[in-house]
């Protein structure tokens, strides 16, 4: 299983925000963010810092997609 952050870009367009803007009101690094981006693994810490900046759960942001082989 792959993870996909799919989720989160999709809150955010609903919630007219931007990646610039989640690193700030998150508190997460510009490396986090990165790492989102090509839904790479992050620290438990930051999907926690974004769940509670956008009053979310952890389910609302992150998926899980079968990989193909």
């Amino acid at each position: 299983m792959a993870i996909s952050y799919d989720r989160l870009w999709k809150l955010l367009i609903d919630k007219k925000i931007n990646k610039t803007q989640l690193k700030e009101l998150a508190g997460i690094s510009t490396n986090a963010v990165a790492k989102l981006g090509k839904n790479e693994s992050v620290s438990l810490e930051t999907l926690e810092k974004i769940c509670v900046t956008l009053n979310c759960d952890i389910g609302d942001i992150v998926g899980f997609v079968p990989e193909n082989n």
